[in-house]
């Protein structure tokens, strides 16, 4: 359905559609071979970084093209329509977010820039095996040491660090304990750094996990790595705030992938069911059956898009976070439900074929099912609203 776009708006998603339109037909390539061979295709990446899609949330003094997070939104849904999104585009954007937003401007001036013109793709740590939604339970430590810190520790569940030039790495600055004794609230003593996975004492060791495009997951061991002061994000202690800064725009740009991906679900799903005749002469796609669930999960889709959308505009607008959250957090929740219920119908719609991998149908099941879970699960979201909408108790 036709939104109220801009002009600028438009340009892009026809700018967006003829990028998709010459690179679909790649798509299960890149994935196969980012999956086998560990290598994520540079020259698509180049290409969509010359195309400014990458530094839309990027200022142009950093070489950006500042258009804002709902261009990037826009440009990740669109995208999404053929299939060709990865979590290393959400995870770059979101990174460079974080730095824009906790600065300083040495730290901008060195790496937006690389990360606008393509030369970087970043990763994303934050998550360890007995802290998984609870950040404030990580044990990792990044302690500062003169010029330097280091860090020790480890993360899980890191999506793409074999393909990344950098890692966005959070930890504690000082132990839960001797944050405490010190009386300091519980969102200090943490620090962001920019982390270098090529340097001594950084390991990853791969998990056997499946989806995220073909993307593999890490856990990562850091014993001493050392990563120099001036790749410090925001101020000492207080790095978790930068972080929390950029969630809204992580779980919307989430949503945004998601709108496209239930976009091609149905359209895979329609196309089939307009072309398969079964029973005498009239195409599948006639009976009610398959119609109405189709049917439905356009209508929940449309209903979806506009609380994406609502996040986005309002994180440009510059509202507070706390009144951005509730609709960036039921925009991914909302869009995840109905990105599984779209895949889902595809392949009831293509049957047997929707079990045959040259479709294309049961790898997205995968990939799909994932958005149920991360980067932020359903229940978490279930409790924030509970909580911070409705105004019931803190249920954990």
């Amino acid at each position: 359905m036709d939104f109220n776009f801009t002009e600028e708006q438009r340009m892009l998603i026809e700018a967006v559609d003829k990028f998709g339109q010459k690179w679909q037909d790649k798509g299960e390539e890149i994935r196969e071979r980012t999956l086998k061979e560990g290598v994520f295709p540079r020259d698509f990446w180049q290409e969509f970084a010359d195309q400014g899609f990458i530094g839309a949330l990027i200022p142009e003094e950093y070489g950006g093209s500042g258009m804002g997070l709902f261009a990037q939104a826009l440009i990740l849904e669109t995208l999404g329509r053929y299939g060709l999104t990865s979590a290393m585009m959400m995870l770059t954007a979101m990174d460079a977010l974080c730095v824009l937003r906790g600065g300083p401007d040495e730290l901008k001036q060195r790496y937006l820039p690389r990360i606008a013109s393509g030369e970087e793709i970043w990763a994303f740590a934050i998550t360890e095996p007995d802290a998984g939604s609870n950040a404030f339970r990580m044990k990792t430590i990044a302690r500062r040491e003169g010029d330097k810190f280091i860090l020790n520790g480890q993360k899980t569940f890191i999506t793409g660090v074999d393909v990344a030039d950098r890692v966005l790495v959070i930890a504690r600055s000082m132990t839960y304990e001797e944050l405490k004794a010190k009386g300091l609230p519980k969102v200090g003593g943490f620090n962001v750094l920019i982390v270098d996975p090529k340097s001594p004492g950084f390991e990853m060791q791969e998990l056997n996990t499946e989806g995220i495009e073909g993307l593999r997951q890490w856990t990562l061991f850091f014993d001493n790595v050392e990563v120099p002061a001036e790749d410090l994000v925001g101020a000492e202690h207080a790095g978790i705030l930068p972080m929390f800064n950029v969630l809204n725009a992580e779980r919307t740009l989430a949503a945004a992938i998601g709108l496209g991906g239930i976009d091609l679900m149905l359209k895979k799903a329609v196309d089939y069911a307009n072309e398969r005749v079964v029973f005498g002469d009239k195409p599948i796609g006639a009976y009610q059956a398959i119609q109405h669930p189709l049917a439905e999960i356009k209508a929940e889709s449309e209903a979806a898009r506009m609380l994406v959308y609502r996040a986005a505009a309002m994180f440009d607008e510059g509202k507070n976070p706390n009144d951005i959250a509730p609709y960036a957090n039921m925009a991914k929740m909302l869009v995840g439900e109905i990105s599984i219920k779209a895949c889902d119908r595809a392949i009831q719609t293509h049957g047997g074929n929707g079990f045959d991998r040259d479709y294309g149908l049961i790898q997205a099941w995968v990939n799909t099912r994932l958005v149920r879970t991360a980067p932020i699960s359903k229940e978490m979201i279930l409790n924030y609203i509970a909580e911070h909408v409705l105004g019931m108790p803190r249920s954990y």
